[in-house]
């Protein structure tokens, strides 16, 4: 594998690991505003979101590898009406572009709630759509093992569980500040993130079933398919069968094992190191995880001709 697809395989995790915390914390912080109000939402959320931008613009930076000369990066949006890849990096630019001007109004409070919230929104949005476009260029008839149901899952399936565990390692990391800074105000906070915590937990193991779930499949109907796609299949359970292996057992450790961990301490006050520990432990795993199954993704697919 070279550069160019180490780039790949770091850009698709940064971006979607980025979209994925947008919408987990747009939609932590709409449940926190209803049950403690803006003030309390806000101080549990805007350090947070600020850490979401230099992911996505560090993934941006470095899909920039990818390209033959990086100076013509402008040329590769010239066929956005017919090319999945041209939209995937203007998407990928106006992600950035929207929700960083969001993480400023909201950091700043410019403007108004209603004005902060479209924004948000608009932002989720375009994320999603990103999503959907970096799935959509690897749906090619000479791909026979990126050509499947399989991908769309799980790159949403990876934008989603990398977004919960992050945004909860945030959340746990938000509270350790402002206990330390502030003990004063913090046990609204803490209610706060503990029941944050408690639906990341919820959230990360329904996605890591899925996920279980998706991927043997995925192996069983490449292989069942024969050819090109039965050969793709081989590379994962021969060739990098352990590496796979590995991966599957990193993100059930660190989602599902650990994700009822988590949800048990978060229920628990006076816990809330424990719960720190916890969800940092589970973030670096399913991490790694991701990474190794990304790895695993361009590793196996095998071109139908030259």
């Amino acid at each position: 594998m070279n550069v160019r697809e180490w780039a790949l395989i770091s850009f698709t995790i940064l971006a979607q690991m980025s979209v994925g915390a947008f919408v987990v914390l747009g939609i932590v912080h709409f449940l926190a505003q209803r049950k403690a109000g803006s003030e309390e939402a806000d101080r549990l959320s805007d350090r947070a979101l600020l850490a979401i931008g230099p992911v996505m613009v560090l993934g941006l930076l470095v899909s920039l590898l990818h390209l033959g000369n990086p100076l013509n990066a402008y040329r590769a949006v010239a066929n956005v009406g017919s090319s999945w890849l041209s939209r995937e990096i203007l998407f990928g630019a106006l992600f950035a572009v929207v929700g960083g001007a969001f993480a400023i109004a909201q950091w700043r409070k410019i403007g108004s709630f209603a004005m902060r919230n479209l924004l948000a929104w608009l932002a989720a949005l375009i994320g999603l759509v990103l999503v959907y476009s970096m799935a959509s260029v690897y749906m090619l008839g000479t791909q026979p093992a990126w050509n499947t149901w399989a991908t769309p899952i799980s790159f949403f399936v990876t934008t989603l569980l990398l977004g919960v565990l992050a945004m909860g390692a945030a959340f746990v990391a938000n509270y350790a500040y402002i206990q330390r800074k502030y003990p004063g105000c913090a046990d609204a906070q803490c209610g706060l993130m503990r029941a944050a915590v408690r639906w990341i937990a919820v959230a990360a193991v329904v996605l890591v079933g899925i996920e279980l779930l998706v991927v043997p499949l995925q192996v069983a109907y490449l292989a069942a398919a024969g050819g090109v796609a039965g050969d793709s299949a081989a590379l994962m359970y021969g060739e990098f069968g352990l590496i796979l292996a590995l991966r599957l057992a990193l993100v059930f450790i660190g989602a599902g094992v650990l994700g009822v961990f988590l949800y048990q301490n978060a229920l628990s006050p006076g816990r809330e190191k424990v719960l720190g520990y916890l969800t940092y432990a589970a973030f670096a795993l399913v991490l790694v995880s991701e990474g190794l199954g990304r790895f695993i993704f361009y590793a196996t697919h095998l071109r139908i001709g030259i």
